[in-house]
């Protein structure tokens, strides 16, 4: 069966993919989102949107959208509960160097649906999973589960954590940070009664933060690194597969953990939520009342995953005419809250990029006849190492940043815990913001493309 051919194939359609077949198509530029599930994937209740993520989110023309969904925070308040105090204080709503600062809890079923509605119909074919990927000359073959092949000039994979085109392109399997995150979502009847905060809390080995999306919606989170005691009665094992020191509290970057059982871990809700609540005897019974409203089918637990920081240097972001977006480029850990924000970002610079590839005034047919492919791969090939060398440093900047800033958030060590909760805390909160203060740019549209 003779493959159906496409100018630009995404594989996946979360953030990152759903932003760069956006961006493209604000641009006039077709795109065709590979989506191995029946319907939209909503999980995952709520991100924090940063200054740098609204920038992108105006440039999609979503922006205004959301916004009217979703409460405008205004503070960081940090709290030490071994303290017992507060510890910082920092204002939200600042003037920064590309505008005010602006920091909004999404609900990532919102942000989906977004995104998703401003796609032209057919844009997204559900229930289509890549299972294997083909050279074919200027062209890359897609073999789908159900055994139909798809041709395209373009392959870009925004496929997540465990991505098969990062994979394709020579990445390894993002590495296990040695910590767990639990994450909860609760919708009340009547008004919640926070204050527009991002609240956090900082107790021995874990960090907390609680913060509202809307009127009746709270989004919480908690991040630790499990112990035995932690997680009895599950039987959790370690394998080091290399040599290490062993600092309490600490998990160095070159040190490989596995959970035997980990799935086990992560499908226990009810004794993760059990487990947040044994660790906030201090924690402010106004707070506390949140997590224990929380159902169980309203928690998820996951392990924090990150790519190794030389591959983010050396690896290949782009190779030809395959490049990767998002999670799939660059898994961090949530410690700055820039996973989906970068994400956006990258949507934005690699569909201004491309579009630049495909011609008004060359159609498919035409440039088929011309004999001219090799020129056009030539020029997707270019425009994706533009969006690889302005994406690589920006990406490494964060993702190291979030690396080292959890070690300390949630470093238990006397001296560490002493440095964050007397000498850092406003620092680390100024840190939030100026790491969100940058503009990716607006769509251009007066470059010469057209709907192709």
């Amino acid at each position: 069966m003779e493959s159906a051919v496409e100018n630009i194939v995404i594989v996946g359609a979360g953030i990152a993919g759903l932003a760069t077949s956006l961006a493209l198509h604000r641009l006039g530029v077709r795109s065709l989102v590979l989506e191995y599930s029946d319907s939209l994937r909503v999980s995952g209740f709520a991100l924090t949107t940063w200054t740098n993520a609204w920038k992108a989110l105006d440039a999609l023309g979503v922006g205004d959208i959301l916004r009217h969904q979703h409460i405008q925070l205004k503070q960081n308040v940090t709290t030490s509960l071994s303290m017992g105090q507060q510890t910082s204080s920092l204002c939200l709503m600042a003037p920064g160097k590309h505008g005010d600062y602006e920091v909004r809890c999404v609900r990532r079923q919102l942000m989906i649906e977004a995104l998703a509605k401003e796609l032209p119909s057919g844009t997204i074919r559900f229930s289509s999973k890549v299972v294997a990927i083909q050279d074919s000359g200027f062209f890359k073959i897609l073999h789908l589960a159900d055994g139909t092949t798809i041709k395209t000039k373009v392959l870009i994979g925004c496929d997540g954590i465990n991505s098969m085109v990062a994979k394709w392109l020579g990445f390894r399997e993002a590495s296990f940070s040695g910590r767990f995150v639990i994450r909860g979502d609760i919708k009340l009847m009547n008004n919640h009664g926070l204050q527009h905060n991002f609240m956090h809390f900082f107790g021995k080995g874990f960090r907390f933060g609680i913060l509202p999306c809307d009127d009746k919606t709270v989004y919480w989170f908690f991040t630790w690194t499990p112990t035995i005691e932690d997680t009895s009665p599950i039987r959790v094992q370690y394998m080091c597969s290399t040599r290490t020191h062993h600092l309490r509290g600490v998990c160095e970057p070159h040190r490989h953990l596995t959970y035997v059982e980990e799935k086990e871990l992560v499908n226990n809700p009810e004794k993760m939520k059990q487990l947040v609540l044994n660790k906030f005897e201090k924690m402010p019974s106004d707070v506390k009342c949140f997590i224990e409203k929380t159902q169980a089918e309203d928690i998820l637990t996951s392990p924090l995953r990150y790519r190794r920081h030389w591959e983010l240097v050396l690896g290949n972001i782009s190779k030809g005419n395959v490049c990767v977006v998002g999670d799939a480029f660059h898994p961090m850990a949530p410690d700055l809250g820039q996973g989906a924000c970068c994400s956006l970002e990258d949507g934005i610079v690699l569909g201004r990029y491309l579009a630049q590839a495909f011609s008004r005034t060359k159609h498919a047919k035409e440039i088929e006849e011309k004999g001219e492919i090799e020129e056009q791969y030539k020029k997707i090939e270019a425009s994706l190492r533009k969006y690889a060398r302005d994406r690589r440093w920006r990406n490494i900047d964060i993702s190291v940043t979030s690396f080292v800033l959890g070690l300390f958030l949630q470093g238990d060590l006397k001296l560490v815990a002493y440095v964050r909760d007397k000498v850092l805390p406003h620092f680390l909160a100024e840190l939030l913001l100026k790491k969100s203060d940058f503009d990716c740019g607006k769509l251009n549209t007066s470059d010469e493309v057209g709907m192709i």
